[in-house]
């Protein structure tokens, strides 16, 4: 499942083709993705201006000129490609319309500049082969309260997140670091791989009980560095393709290959001076890489 770095990519990707663009028509090929589309999805788009377009943990959020939000989540497969229009509604790019599967576009929306000159006339496909994602829409004021992000924790690349307020989130729990890392009420958007090597960077075992980096305020503050410096990494290089994830324009993101851990099971660490291999443990039915000999 893409985790923050690739959907920030795919946001940043598509927010020149929406932002101050409206919809001019879109097209809705089933009536479900994970879940059902809302009643009247199509027709509460259409002809509205795009105002902003954010990312909240895992989820785009296209801002309407209506005052709704249309929240996007990519599931496991799901990605969108942009096929430029000309001024008469051709395609620019048109040897890339078809790089996916066409049975598997489900979402079709054609983007037009509220001002000429002043963007480019697009359609964004959205293509989903294991329809696991899903699309709504959710008055803008009703957003922090909407059960998808009413129980949600902080961002990671925010203000929020510091060495005290890590400590405060860990005080007490007995729950394991890598498990406390990846609830989603606590810390929204970190995923396993980012975790593992945010691990790997602070030299932190995973299975040590949080409570005690937050009796540790120097561990707390090295691991919110690397949490922070991990994820803008990934975002650098495009997020990590290890199976579906493309960045909007199509292109594979490459954070993969700059793993310390995830999926090196077996082959030697990378800490300087370390004569450990990274083993593979499994926590909550998910795989854990990290380095036995230098994590601690």
């Amino acid at each position: 499942m893409p985790e923050l770095p690739e959907v920030e990519t795919v946001k940043t990707g598509l927010a020149p083709y929406f932002e101050n663009a409206t919809f001019s028509e879109v097209e809705v090929r089933r009536p479900n993705l994970r879940f059902p589309f809302p009643e009247n999805f199509r027709e509460n788009i259409l002809g509205k201006q795009v105002t902003n377009m954010g990312r909240r943990s895992k989820y785009l959020l296209v801002d309407l000129s209506s005052g709704d939000v249309l929240v996007m989540h990519l599931g496991m497969s799901g990605s969108f490609r942009i096929i430029e229009l000309d001024s008469s509604g051709k395609p620019v790019n048109d040897a890339d319309e078809h790089s996916k599967l066409p049975q598997h576009d489900h979402v079709v929306f054609h983007l037009t500049p509220v001002k000429a000159g002043q963007g480019t006339p697009a359609k964004v496909i959205y293509n989903d082969p294991r329809r696991f994602g899903f699309m709504t829409l959710i008055p803008r004021e009703a957003l922090e309260t909407h059960a998808l992000f009413a129980k949600m924790g902080i961002e990671p690349l925010g203000n929020q997140l510091s060495g005290p307020f890590l400590q405060s989130l860990f005080s007490g729990k007995k729950s394991n670091l890598k498990s406390s890392l990846l609830n989603q009420q606590l810390i929204a958007g970190l995923g396993n791989i980012y975790v593992c090597e945010a691990l790997w960077r602070s030299k932190l075992d995973p299975q040590r009980a949080s409570s005690t980096v937050a009796d540790n305020a120097e561990q707390a503050e090295v691991l919110v560095a690397n949490i922070r410096a991990v994820l803008q990494d990934a975002i650098a290089a495009g997020g990590s393709t290890l199976k579906d994830h493309v960045q909007a324009d199509g292109s594979l993101g490459y954070f993969q290959h700059s793993f310390a851990v995830y999926g090196r099971e077996g082959e030697a660490c990378r800490t300087e001076g370390c004569t450990g291999q990274v083993a593979r443990i499994v926590q909550s039915g998910r795989s854990t890489f990290y380095c036995p000999e230098c994590q601690h």
